[in-house]
């Protein structure tokens, strides 16, 4: 099991090659994504997809990026050029260098040297990759200030806002996992997850993974929702929203290699986000259960390099799949779901989780660890069903009051003074009986005095 002490030892030609290799695979895994996701939604629509470029349509976005490559690359006139072309570079680099801390396999031989399946790993290693995260917002930024466009400028904001809001509780949500693996490492905590797991259940004991997405599934689920608004992937694609911002902050990218680098960043993203939450949450690269309960080979070797591809295929479906099924939502639904929703309930699960972990760690008794929890938890859930049903009810009331003063307006159409107050209500003649003695007081002024 690879640790941080295995890493900084391999020779610069093996850590060039696997950093090669690494870029590789992910330029080859967007032209993938991109077919893939296309079949896939065509497929959910009922509809064939690209199946004109080579066998099953494999070819075409090799095609698409041939076509983007060699088109006319205009430039407006106004944009800030130096902007214009550093910030697809200042999106992209980021996405990259996130993905060299991501572990995707054990110790392996590569040219007779024994190393992990991992470029490199740091002590803190997670904190890396939401920095990386946080600065490739600056090249959606950039991109639209350098655009100088209305649309491409309201779009960055956006996207930046969005960010900020998500990025706070996809870094909440990771706390779970690291008071549980007591460390921020990538490649131990998979080595954290590794350890079988057991329930008992009438005296039957049942094998179960260890994997923090079973442990900790309000963690694992605001990770998914997170990473969704993370990615502005949809339903949270707020930054290029066609309908208000025509394209948003890549208005004023035509289709050329600019563009290109564009997509290359969103499709390398999507990696990354799923990659994470294959490390944290999903065991890494070990084997899906219950296939190492009965083959203990199957994490040894370069099997697990396709286990953690099976994954990554599964998170990145699960992407396409909310693209085919739900809308865009408005933007202050967007905000109140991250403010108001993930992050208070995120900082109520870090308190049970913190509470929990410090109970097992002084030897109190697994009985009464899982009872106080499942008292908070129950307890939790009644304070929200009260709010939500004092919230339902100021919703009615609202709901009520605007009934009965449309049916007020039906009844009198000057009632309210809707949509413009007329000038004979009662409570206008006083200030029109003034206004007709100001004008009679004012003189005519002449023609051409001051």
């Amino acid at each position: 099991m690879p640790g941080l002490a295995d890493f900084g030892k391999d020779p610069v030609g093996i850590m060039i090659l696997k950093g090669a290799v690494i870029f590789v695979v992910l330029m080859l895994g967007v032209l993938f994504g991109v077919w893939f996701e296309r079949k896939l939604i065509s497929r959910m629509q009922n509809r064939y997809g690209p199946n004109r470029a080579g066998k099953f349509g494999l070819l075409q976005s090799v095609a698409d990026g041939l076509k983007m490559g060699l088109k006319e690359d205009l430039m407006p006139r106004t944009v800030d050029k130096v902007i214009y072309f550093i910030a697809p570079v200042v999106l992209a680099t980021p996405a990259f260098i996130a993905f060299s801390v991501i572990p995707m396999g054990p110790k392996v031989s590569i040219f007779g040297t024994v190393t992990p399946l991992q470029l490199t790993d740091l002590p803190v290693a997670v904190l890396l990759v939401l920095a990386m995260a946080s600065i490739g917002v600056y090249g959606i930024v950039l991109a639209g200030w350098g655009s100088r466009s209305p649309y491409a400028m309201l779009g960055g904001l956006r996207a930046s806002a969005q960010v900020v809001s998500y990025e706070i509780a996809m870094g909440l949500s990771f706390v779970g996992v690291f008071l549980y693996a007591g460390t921020l490492s990538t490649s131990e905590i998979v080595a954290a997850q590794a350890e079988g797991n057991t329930v008992t259940l009438g005296g039957l004991s049942i094998p179960m993974p260890s994997w923090y997405m079973i442990l900790l599934i309000p963690s694992f689920l605001i990770y998914i929702v997170t990473m969704l608004g993370e990615t502005n992937r949809v339903p949270f694609d707020l930054p290029e929203g066609e309908g208000e911002l025509v394209g948003g902050f890549q208005t004023e990218y035509s289709n050329s290699l600019k563009f290109a680098v564009i997509m290359l960043a969103e499709y390398v993203n999507v990696f990354v986000v799923s990659a994470v939450s294959i490390t944290l949450f999903m065991g890494g690269w070990r084997a899906p259960f219950p296939i190492s309960t009965f083959w203990p080979e199957a994490n040894t070797g370069w099997w697990p390099l396709l286990w953690f591809f099976l994954k990554m295929v599964l998170l990145f479906a699960f992407f396409i799949w909310c693209r085919a099924s739900l809308p865009r939502v408005r933007y202050d639904q967007l905000m109140a779901l991250g403010w108001k929703v993930l992050i208070p309930i995120n900082l109520g699960w870090i308190m049970l989780v913190a509470t929990v972990r410090a109970m097992q760690l002084q030897g109190t008794d697994r009985t009464v660890v899982m009872i106080i929890a499942s008292v908070v938890v129950v307890g939790g859930f009644a304070i929200w069903l009260r709010f939500d049903n004092v919230l339902q009810k100021r919703k009615e009331a609202r709901a009520a009051q605007v009934e009965a003063e449309y049916r007020q307006l039906q009844e009198d159409p000057h009632a309210g003074g809707f949509p413009v107050p007329p000038l004979d209500l009662p409570h206008y003649h006083g200030a029109a009986a003034a206004l007709e003695t100001r004008a009679d007081k004012t003189a005519e002024v002449p023609s051409g005095s001051n």
